[in-house]
């Protein structure tokens, strides 16, 4: 193992790590803000009592993902020069864009929303968290715009060996960020939505409170409308990685030769015909390219090397994507069948929600594998080798000391990551309410 490997190693635990926060942090601030208008709207007391306290939970996340995420920019520099110095052209306009503006919007309003409880007036104070999730959804369009280029490198040219911007439209148009963005966005809205089914699920075996049923129906809604969006952008995304990344749509389907009327694997050994070539291209007598004949093209394109991702990674990833991501889907549609009207939700659905808590994660992550293994060897697809884009001078017992250290403390932040959410959660949210009578305003160290 050397320096690359280890570098590899740290980046791939770190974003996994972090990016468990970043789809809760899309979807639930959403939801809060949901909540927050229908208090709102109807003065029902129970909405803002939900509203407080997922408002917590969401606070508790951004802050997590906020300080894991930094860690992410700091290995550009230390193990990753070369591909910051190519890169660094293209990529400074839409992550100073998210920066400056996406993120400096979400934590301004966040902060507004937090300390503006009884200090704004109504209208405003709603329309901060509306900002605050809005800014949410504007930094994942940047950041996956950037990852995009890397995948299908739009609007630039090479000069002296860096690539340099020519058309920012185009890399903010890029179909392949076009597809990305809500497919991505829509499986938050599957994490988040699992999340606050999961919690109510919890809070419903211990108690049939109503403003239980409603949170578990709002996430319902919202984790069907939300798997369907992810359904439908994943068949354009299926069909942008036939024509951008064959490749990584060949390892995923384990498909060694170019085939007409290719079969798409359930898994090994089992297939269903022409179906594959359906997807890729909706003609089921298409051919799709194989990752041996692939190999050919492109050592005689690029010269020799390994171009084939790894393959078992990229191929299982694929599948748990896909069955954790429906079965999720499949018990919310469920679940709005069964809670229908005004019917009560059984006692073994809650339950099934509370275990099917990790499905959803699983699935995002699982799709994040996908995307990014997938692309190896390359950072940046047909420009520049992942093996050419790690630090020149960094040492095997430099990359080895810092992710020791990073895993260490992720490993202490993921403990109090814990912590912190069960001990909110089983609090309920009658500590985030105060009669008014027994006040006329609402502290903020009621609420945070």
């Amino acid at each position: 193992m050397d320096a690359l490997d280890l570098a590899r190693w740290q980046f791939g635990v770190t974003t996994v790590y972090h990016f468990l926060f970043v789809p809760l942090t899309i979807g639930l601030g959403v939801f809060v803000a949901g909540l927050q208008t229908a208090w709102h709207r109807t003065g029902k007391e129970h909405y803002l009592r939900l509203t407080k306290f997922f408002g917590k939970l969401f606070l508790i996340n951004f802050a997590m993902g906020v300080v894991t995420g930094i860690v992410q920019e700091f290995q550009f520099g230390m193990n990753w020069s070369e591909y910051s110095t190519f890169v660094g052209d293209v990529f400074g306009a839409p992550l100073a864009m998210e920066a400056l503006l996406a993120f400096f919007m979400e934590s301004t309003f966040l902060g507004l929303w937090i300390f503006g409880w009884d200090r704004l007036p109504k209208r405003a104070h709603l329309a901060c968290i509306w900002a605050a999730a809005i800014g949410s959804n504007l930094s994942a369009y940047f950041i996956l715009a950037a990852n995009a280029w890397m995948k299908h490198p739009v609007g630039y040219e090479v000069v002296g060996g860096k690539a340099r911007m020519t058309d920012l439209w185009a890399v903010l148009t890029n179909p392949t960020a076009l597809a990305q963005v809500p497919h991505v966005i829509g499986a938050a809205f599957v994490v988040a939505g699992g999340f606050v089914l999961a919690v109510s699920g919890y809070w419903l075996l211990r108690t049939r409170a109503g403003m239980w049923r409603g949170a578990a129906r709002g996430a319902l809604i919202m984790t069907a409308i939300a798997g369907a969006v992810v359904a439908g952008t994943g068949d354009t995304s299926a069909r942008l990685m036939h024509e951008q990344q064959p490749m990584k749509l060949a390892s995923a389907e384990g498909l060694e030769r170019d085939t007409a009327g290719a079969a798409f694997s359930v898994a090994p050994g089992i297939e269903i015909p022409a179906v594959l070539s359906f997807l890729a291209t909706h003609d089921a007598g298409a051919t799709v390219q194989g990752t041996e004949d692939l190999q050919r093209r492109f050592e005689q394109e690029f010269g020799p090397g390994d171009y084939r991702p790894d393959q078992a990674v990229v191929f299982w990833s694929f599948r748990v994507m896909i069955v954790f991501g429906m079965a999720t889907v499949g018990l919310s549609v469920l679940g709005l069948w069964l809670t229908r009207g005004r019917r009560d939700m059984p006692r073994w659905l809650a339950r099934a929600f509370l275990l099917a808590l990790p499905l959803p994660l699983a699935a995002v992550t699982a799709g994040w594998l996908l995307s990014e293994i997938g692309r190896q060897p390359w950072t940046v697809a047909g420009e520049l080798l992942t093996a050419a884009s790690v630090s020149p001078g960094v040492s095997l017992a430099e990359v080895a000391t810092s992710l020791t250290v990073f895993t260490l403390l992720y490993g202490a932040l993921a403990v109090a990551e814990v912590v912190l959410l069960v001990r909110h959660v089983r609090g309920g949210a009658e500590e985030e309410w105060r009669p008014a009578a027994a006040t006329e305003q609402l502290e903020p160290s009621l609420m945070y």
